[in-house]
């Protein structure tokens, strides 16, 4: 795109807000409106509230058009992250109305697209690209005010009364004051907390969250605190049923600094923004003036950053981590007051972000597992780590679309929160449970006794929704036990038609399985014939966690060659040890210094690094690929946290090392 050629703007949902922006576009000198997309092309008013712009039927017909370069978001929150990634996917750069998802992992998905798509994406904050708020910012750098101890902000009006119909009350659509307002003093706070220290933004190292819940069960008013490592103590509210003063104030060693309505900077149509710096019983007013329109600082910033090939704003705009950074703050402050949206629970996320329903994919490879009727995944995914169902149907989604059907859960992960989240996705995307391979795990310590079996997967088929599992492991081990007491509780599981394919030992040793395989043999009983014990191309030298057993040395890989008993592996690419985190002068990280760090193990980082700039890789990959050309069935776990991190770790399945390579990697 030439620096002289006009960006040609679409817009998806003209209401208020985007009317706004067109204005700001009419004023800009990089854009021009050119299409407006409505559901409704009928409405009265859309040829005079946007003048010029051809009105198209739909949002699909925009995204199609050949004429549109970029599209402006401007439909309801929960459409945000749905039509930005189509947009995306579409090859049209992207502005999207704040807040640009209604979570940080949703508008992770966004910026993944973005970059994969190469377009330009930005949330909508139009305070961050005005000139006023970066003479804020040089203004805190100056140290005009000391050291900057305590930020004060908040946003917030009074609808009057409760109104079911609009938006701010309406649940469906996530309203109230945090997503609709509190994202703007919460991205101030962070923007004059990394100012403090030369910084673009900085996150907050605690956030603690207060609000009122109305009649609809959105906040109407709330407040944080958010705590910076640089000290920092930010004070942020907002609300839409309480007139608040919403002036920013930023407080010193020396001095402070307010400013009035900072969001709405010189004002709309331009005028004259005004600083105010209070310090030593004077007071100073900083006037800035400035004849442009609001929004067209907004405009020419993302028009700008396409024409030079950039894909996000620069700072003191938000870029991609900033706005994601936000979002997490937000996140934490909803968590807090228990905050969660009827659309961010399975019954109304039915479908995937992008607002389709999920099929499976057939990208995967497929293996078959010794005791498993029907083909599984090479990987199992493990998802111990998502806070709610909305984070965790993300990667949900993205693994069963790319043509993932295994999944590891286990009683005690999340206190059973991470086994009711599967419940919910598999039967809200009705999967069917056929396509499956469903890994339970019980009896974790200390509660590792035979008669707690049956006991837990009660509970754990409650929460998964199904009446079986495919694979059962007892958690941990408890050698004070007979081994028999163990089998015979899994055997009759088995007999019971609540394991349907094969059951074992999570982390046990070679000796009691071998125990327990003998018991079975003589008493005509189910035999163990899995294990999921820790195996990857980095040897463990002490456990991660009390109890845990790696398999990965040389008497391991001999016992399991010679069984052929199928291990799915934990931790198989390392915890981050194949990763820039770790390095021979690395020695931030207690884990993977205390668990990963040898020669031996080194040396086979060395080699993978080798490898991979060999094949235009990265190590971590090689460390996957590694785990999956064993001679003896290993089936690795992965536990991606956000979908780049699973399309990541799914790259590397194409990689096909040889006998020769896999000798070479262990040295």
């Amino acid at each position: 795109m030439t620096s002289d050629q006009p960006i040609r703007w679409g817009i998806i949902g003209p209401g208020t807000i985007a009317r706004t922006f067109a204005d700001g576009v009419a004023h800009s000198r990089t854009g021009k409106l050119v299409a407006i997309a409505t559901r409704n092309p009928a409405k009265p008013g859309l040829a005079e509230n946007f003048p010029g712009a051809r009105i198209v039927n739909g949002y699909e017909a925009l995204l199609s058009d050949p004429e549109v370069d970029a599209v402006y978001i401007s439909v309801p929150h929960t459409g945000h992250a749905e039509w930005a990634i189509k947009a995306a996917r579409a090859g049209k750069h992207i502005l999207v109305e704040k807040p640009i998802a209604l979570s940080a992992y949703d508008a992770e998905a966004v910026y993944y697209e973005a970059k994969k798509a190469g377009v330009f994406a930005g949330e909508a904050f139009m305070y961050r690209v005005h000139p006023q708020t970066e003479k804020l910012v040089e203004l805190v750098k100056s140290g005009v005010i000391g050291t900057v101890r305590i930020i004060r902000s908040s946003f917030g009006f009074n609808m009057g009364s409760y109104k079911p119909e609009h938006r701010l009350f309406a649940n469906d659509t996530a309203g109230g004051g945090i997503l609709d307002v509190g994202g703007y003093p919460v991205s101030m706070a962070r923007l004059i907390s990394g100012a403090a220290e030369g910084k673009a933004f900085l996150e907050p190292e605690k956030v603690s969250g207060v609000a009122h819940l109305g009649e609809s069960g959105v906040d109407e008013w709330a407040s944080a605190v958010l705590k910076f490592p640089n000290e920092i103590i930010a004070e942020v509210s907002c609300s839409i049923m309480a007139q608040q003063d919403n002036v920013l104030r930023i407080i010193g060693s020396e001095g402070r600094i307010e400013v009035q309505d900072f969001w709405f900077a010189s004002g709309h149509k331009g005028g004259v923004g005004k600083i105010e710096i209070f310090k030593g019983g004077s007071r100073e007013t900083v006037e800035l003036r400035e004849d442009r329109w609001l929004y067209s600082f907004e405009a020419d910033a993302a028009g700008d950053a396409i024409r030079a090939g950039k894909t996000e704003f620069s700072s003191p705009g938000m870029s991609w981590a900033d706005s994601i950074g936000n979002l997490r703050v937000l996140d934490q402050w909803r968590a807090s007051v228990g905050l969660e949206y009827g659309v961010e629970k399975a019954g109304k996320r039915t479908t995937n972000i992008a607002g389709g329903a999920i099929a499976r994919g057939n990208s995967v490879p497929q293996r078959q597992i010794p005791g498993i009727s029907k083909p599984a995944s090479v990987v199992t995914l493990g998802f111990e780590f998502f806070p709610n169902f909305a984070a965790a149907s993300l990667t949900l989604d993205a693994f069963y679309e790319a043509g993932g059907n295994a999944f590891d859960t286990a009683y005690v992960y999340g206190g059973g929160k991470t086994e009711a989240i599967f419940g919910d996705w598999h039967t809200s995307r009705k999967v069917p449970r056929e396509e499956i391979v469903l890994i339970g795990k019980g009896a974790h310590s200390p509660l590792c006794y035979p008669d707690m079996i049956a006991k837990q997967l009660d509970q754990s088929l409650s929460r998964l929704k199904t009446d079986y599992v495919d694979i059962y492991f007892m958690h941990r081990d408890n050698t004070d036990v007979p081994v028999g007491e163990f089998v015979d509780a899994m055997d009759a599981e088995v007999k019971r038609g609540r394991i349907r394919g094969i059951f074992g030992g999570s982390n046990w040793t070679r000796a009691r399985f071998d125990e327990a395989i003998a018991y079975a043999e003589r008493t005509g009983k189910t035999a163990p014939a899995a294990l999921s014990n820790n195996f990857s191309l980095a040897e463990m030298l002490d456990p991660i966690w009390a109890g845990c057993v790696a398999a990965s040395d040389d008497d391991w890989k001999k016992w399991l060659n010679e069984k052929q008993i199928p291990n799915f592996a934990w931790s198989s690419q390392g915890r981050g040890f194949f990763t820039d985190r770790a390095g021979r002068d690395k020695r931030d990280d207690e884990e993977i210094v205390r668990v990963w760090y040898s020669e031996r193990n080194f040396g086979r980082r060395d080699r993978a690094i080798e490898l991979a700039k060999k094949l235009g890789r990265n190590p971590i990959h090689i460390a996957l690929a590694y785990v999956i050309a064993q001679p003896f069935p290993v089936i690795p776990l992965i536990g991606p946290r956000t979908v780049a991190e699973l399309e990541d770790s799914l790259s590397a399945l194409d990689i096909k090392l040889t006998p020769d390579q896999v000798k070479w990697l262990e040295g």
